[in-house]
């Protein structure tokens, strides 16, 4: 990678997720509509690559593993904003099966797709009180076969596989089955996930330990929920890594007031990357930091 590549910060943005609700801010999408006008207003704010979690608005605006409904939402998405990334998420939800958590993959061999890298308690609490408020009971299923077979569907759909990183466990488990030959196109590519209820926290001890353990080469970006947002982005725009905002994450700017859109974020994102002397990488310069396949 050239040198001017490497002082670029590649921006995501992740619009809606599984779990935030319009009730929680407005500004989460639901429809094709709404997701193709936020794809792009997060495009001119600086983001090369959007995640998508297709909602299903005429059932109240949750998860979705319909194809046609995730193929709606990538057309209207694609027709506004015809150079932005997407980037597919493998997880969707809680109680969508491991078929229908790759299908969208398999059909629709997206250039990124998140993979996700070890079972775990995933939740929402209180953090002042200690509550569990919501899924108490979930667990969240990656098993070895899961995740294998996953990284399978992504290789022969030419879809780099976004490795999730919640905790160490999971990293761990990434650089035991890259051992394997061919499972993975190198080099590896990983998203660290801090604050999630049943993963770990944003520190710089717990940055910089995992950035440690990844194979030479590697390309790594951070997202954190609420605050850890903040904290893991600002780390990793002066230490070389790429960023990822967005509603699904956080529902609020930094100063605490709700965000316009996740393209508020976006803007954000790229005022700090500028701040630690780095530029705003492009959709096209992006494909090349990331080792994209197509």
């Amino acid at each position: 990678m050239s040198e001017e590549l490497s002082n670029k910060v590649v921006i995501s943005a992740a619009l809606a997720g599984a779990v935030t609700r319009k009730d929680q801010n407005e500004n989460v999408p639901y429809t094709p509509e709404e997701f193709a006008a936020e794809v792009r207003k997060c495009r001119d704010a600086g983001a090369a690559i959007v995640h998508i979690h297709a909602r299903d608005a005429e059932k109240g605006g949750g998860p979705t593993h319909d194809l046609d409904i995730i193929g709606a939402t990538i057309d209207a998405i694609k027709e506004k904003t015809p150079d932005i990334l997407l980037n597919l998420s493998s997880a969707i939800s809680v109680v969508s099966t491991p078929k229908e958590r790759i299908a969208p993959v398999k059909k629709f061999q997206p250039p990124l797709a998140s993979l996700n890298t070890n079972s775990m308690n995933f939740s929402v609490g209180n953090w002042k009180t200690g509550e569990v408020t919501l899924g108490a009971n979930n667990v969240f299923q990656n098993t070895f076969q899961m995740v294998q077979r996953f990284a399978k569907a992504m290789k022969k759909a030419r879809t780099k596989p976004e490795m999730e990183i919640y905790d160490f466990g999971g990293l761990y488990n990434m650089l035991f089955i890259n051992r394997q030959e061919g499972l993975f196109e190198q080099p590896l590519h990983f998203q660290l996930v801090f604050g999630v209820l049943g993963g770990i926290p944003y520190s710089p001890i717990n940055l910089g330990q995992l950035v440690a353990l990844m194979p030479e080469g590697s390309t790594w970006s951070v997202c954190g929920v609420a605050k850890n947002q903040v904290n893991a982005g600002l780390a990793a725009a002066s230490w070389g890594g790429h960023i990822r905002v967005g509603l699904e994450d956080n529902i609020r700017m930094p100063d605490g007031r709700l965000a316009k859109g996740s393209y508020e974020q976006v803007e954000w994102a790229a005022k700090v990357a500028k701040l630690a002397g780095r530029e705003v990488a492009t959709p096209d310069e992006a494909r090349e930091i990331l080792h994209l396949l197509q």
